[in-house]
């Protein structure tokens, strides 16, 4: 053996094991770096894969649901991370507010192409607004009116899935029927009106739900287009009510609202149920912006009206662009002897025929007072199965004058409803007349009736004279009972027909000529 080779011999064993531990080191090393840069790889690429996912997640930005098309004066979106000033293009989502200042108007034209005006010093929310392109009757839309003036035209969504639209008020819910609408709320009344189609309003109850979608059927009321009719539900009041239209109460805008836009409308010669007419309708609008309007932005935007992130700037007033001259029609008033506002026991108190009222029945009254008044001093006369009394003064007892003859008579007011599977609806009473002949103990009598859902109805009937002055009809779909007063001087009636999809019902009140 060599000297080396004895030299090698003779390493200790410690040695030996650390040597070959280096070398299986060396060789584990080698063989792990590559397995463990390509684990290393393949844990760097999934975690910048999902990073980037998620990242990508994060910022995906929410569909708009809509795009102001017009926008006069100081007006805001409302967000949850803050307010924005609105511009024509700004977009709108579900969540959003509109909020519009005082000379501030706003148009939002919305995917299925609705529109919604938002008036001056108005609040408006979009709570949902769901439209299914491919099955617009699966599409649910919602808006929140808290307050102030807006107009809604419907779009594919509401016209499509009508059971799935609602515009909520403070005090009342409102469902549709295809329809272009004008609305003023606040907290303690809300009022509306329709240019085209129908709405239903109803206050909120154990059956109507603010949460809910489409109209409620309880203490519901509908108002339909061209009848000279605005629906008012105050605080206060069990069920909305009708009034007309032509007395030109206080309705908070809603009137001029909805006058000012039809006539534009009107002006260019289109219809706003299109999206065209409706799109010219908004150039003619902003065209024809009321002076008042104008004044209010220039204030606005000037001076100490000015926003803190504009810098100062002298305002510049567009040339004003004159339309042509619009000749304004007398307006036709269509006669209606439904009363514009409920009777009292103070009005009522020389009047010898009254009617009362013991149930409701689902349709709220204006010619009937309640049982307790209506009897003061004055006895029972006629019931009917809707609840309706009919009391009258008998200062002679139940006898009427003897040598009447035959008497005719005027109708001085009257109430009609149409009851449905939609629910009750008042109708316009646009006249009738009543013949009694007190010879032959026979009356006659006719009533001209109209709703959008029934057109005109004339309401016709001939009964008996009983003894007491007592008016008297029966048959399968018609009826009729009432009394005359026992001096010939006035009468009252109660009436009812079955119609093929619902029924006609109602009281009146005449006057002898």
């Amino acid at each position: 053996m060599t000297k080396s080779s004895l030299h090698h011999i003779a390493l200790p064993r410690s040695a030996q094991r650390r040597q070959g531990c280096g070398r299986l080191r060396r060789l584990g090393l080698a063989l792990l770096t590559p397995l463990a840069l390509s684990l290393s790889l393949s844990f760097s690429l999934i975690a910048l894969q999902a990073t980037a996912q998620t990242t990508n997640y994060i910022h995906t930005p929410i569909a708009a649901v809509g795009e102001v098309s017009l926008v006069l004066g100081r007006a805001y979106l409302e967000r949850d991370n803050g307010r924005e000033r609105i511009e024509a293009g700004s977009r709108v989502h579900v969540g959003d507010r509109v909020f519009t200042e005082a000379g501030g108007h706003v148009h939002v034209r919305f995917v299925d192409d609705a529109l919604v005006s938002v008036r001056p010093s108005s609040t408006l929310d979009v709570v949902l607004y769901d439209y299914d392109a491919t099955k617009p009757e699966n599409s649910a839309v919602k808006f929140e009116l808290s307050e102030g003036v807006a107009r809604a035209i419907s779009g594919d969504a509401a016209k499509s899935a009508r059971q799935r639209f609602r515009m909520n008020t403070p005090i009342a819910a409102i469902g549709v029927r295809g329809t272009d609408f004008v609305v003023s709320a606040n907290s303690r009344s809300t009022r509306a009106l329709v240019n085209e189609g129908a709405i239903i309003m109803a206050p909120y109850s154990s059956e109507c739900s603010s949460d809910a979608l489409g109209p409620c059927a309880v203490d519901a009321v509908e108002l339909s287009q061209n009848t000279l009719q605005v629906l008012e539900l105050g605080s206060g009041n069990p069920a909305p009510r009708l009034i007309s239209a032509s007395t030109r109460r206080a309705l908070g805008g809603v009137e001029d609202a909805s006058n000012n836009e039809s006539n534009s409308a009107e002006a260019q010669g289109a219809s706003t149920e299109s999206p065209d007419a409706v799109g010219t309708n908004e150039v003619y609008l902003e065209s024809v912006a009321t002076t008042k309007v104008n004044i209010e932005v220039v204030a606005a935007e000037s001076g100490s009206g000015q926003a803190p992130d504009e810098q100062p700037s002298t305002p510049v007033v567009p040339d004003p662009v004159v339309p042509d001259p619009v000749v304004p029609e007398i307006p036709v008033v269509l006669a209606d002897f439904t009363p514009a506002s409920a009777l009292t026991a103070e009005s009522t108190r020389a009047d010898q025929l009254v009617w009362g009222r013991w149930s409701s029945n689902g349709s709220p009254s204006l010619l009937s007072l309640s049982l307790s008044d209506a009897r003061e001093g004055r006895d029972v006369t006629i019931a009917s199965p809707s609840g309706f009394i009919l009391y009258r003064n008998e200062p002679n007892g139940a006898r009427v004058e003897s040598g009447l003859g035959v008497v005719k008579f005027d109708l001085s007011a009257a109430e009609a409803f149409y009851d449905s599977a939609n629910g009750i609806v008042a109708m316009r009473v646009a006249g009738g007349n009543l013949e009694l002949d007190f010879v032959d103990r026979a009356f006659a009598t006719e009533l001209n009736l109209d709703h959008a859902a029934t057109g005109a109805i004339d309401f016709t009937a001939n009964g008996a004279i009983a003894d007491g002055g007592y008016l008297l009809l029966r048959e399968d779909a018609k009826t009729v009972s009432g009394a005359v007063a026992t001096d010939g001087s006035a009468a009252g009636y109660f009436f009812e027909e079955q119609l093929e999809a619902g029924r006609i019902q109602g009281i009146t009140l005449w006057g002898a000529q």
